[in-house]
């Protein structure tokens, strides 16, 4: 049977669009394993292996370079005027340069929102760690729309807090619980490890700071003969701790929690645990982007009785919370 042609009617192709050579489809694949950081080359032989397409290096990098256009727009988005906190973390990854591998710092800055949602504001990477680059990190948030962070958290890096202070005077200071604990706990050994971390929690969620003093002293007792450095190392930072004990137990949980920080550092490692060093800086971001982008499809709760943490944060700060000035 023949049909007749139809003179004024048009077609337009579903699977392939026109002056296409592959289906979004593909594309979305390949950018998909890349972000779970495979290189162009596990990519080309994973699809010659398990869907027999012969797939040249240059198309798969010309993809994933398609990606450092989203990263830019990314970086340079606009940002809410206020976060009730935010985290400052640094991770070490390699990168190529000049054919040897250089140990870079990737300088994250993680908030969480008046939704009480976790909320990435960006990613910067330089050669070392430092309270000067933390600074530009900051000056970069702040030209970004910024205007007020209430709590910042931080390790005990030199200089970190004047840092802070220099570009948003008003924030308070809180020496990070969570890089305490990942401090104290790295030479423990894997029996020890839960008990150790239950001892601590007994410092750290005490209600007052005499509390939490007695609490330490209690966790020295049992724990000094065979790990003496940890209660060294909490009586050292003690001063910058206490400042934790000045906030109602919903904002402490909303800081303390480590579902916040250390998952999304838990997401980012375990794409550079694939990867003996990147080929340069952009595929770092880009790598890392999309490692984020994965994440944040898994935070769509708020922090457990943030409405609580909120009405507190309105009293202690006064003026400075949406919808409560």
């Amino acid at each position: 049977m023949r049909t007749g042609a139809a003179i004024c009617s048009t077609f337009e192709p579903v699977i392939i669009p026109k002056h296409e050579k592959r289906t979004p489809l593909f594309n979305d694949q390949i950018i998909s394993m890349y972000s779970f950081g495979m290189s162009t080359r596990d990519i080309q032989r994973h699809l010659q292996q398990f869907y027999g397409v012969e797939v040249s290096l240059e198309t798969i990098s010309n993809i994933t370079e398609s990606v450092m256009a989203d990263v830019r727009e990314w970086q340079n988005r606009p940002l809410e005027k206020s976060y009730p906190i935010l985290f400052l973390d640094a991770l070490r990854v390699n990168s190529r340069q000049d054919g040897k591998n250089i140990n870079k710092a990737l300088y994250v800055a993680l908030a969480i929102n008046w939704e009480g949602r976790k909320e990435v504001l960006g990613l910067w990477l330089a050669d070392t760690e430092g309270a000067k680059f933390w600074m530009s990190v900051l000056t970069d948030i702040k030209n970004r729309g910024v205007e007020d962070i209430l709590i910042a958290c931080m390790d005990g890096l030199t200089g970190f807090p004047d840092a802070v202070k220099a570009v948003f005077s008003d924030t308070h200071i809180q020496h990070c619980i969570i890089h305490m604990i990942r401090n104290s706990t790295k030479f423990v050994s894997y029996k020890d490890l839960k008990a150790v971390c239950r001892d601590l929690k007994e410092v750290y969620s005490a209600i007052n700071a005499e509390s939490g003093h007695e609490a330490l002293e209690e966790f020295g007792k049992k724990w000094n003969d065979k790990y003496p450095m940890i209660q060294a190392s909490w009586e050292r930072n003690w001063n910058d701790l206490m400042e934790f004990f000045n906030y109602p137990k919903d904002i402490r949980r909303a800081i303390y929690t480590t579902n916040a920080i250390e998952s999304l550092n838990f997401s980012l490692r375990k794409v550079t645990r694939n990867k003996s060093s990147f080929p340069d800086d952009d595929s770092i971001y880009k790598v890392m982007y999309l490692a984020i982008k994965n994440a944040s499809t898994r935070w769509t709760m708020s922090i457990k009785d943030w409405g609580l943490a909120v009405n507190q944060f309105a009293i202690l700060f006064d003026g400075r919370v949406p919808g409560f000035n």
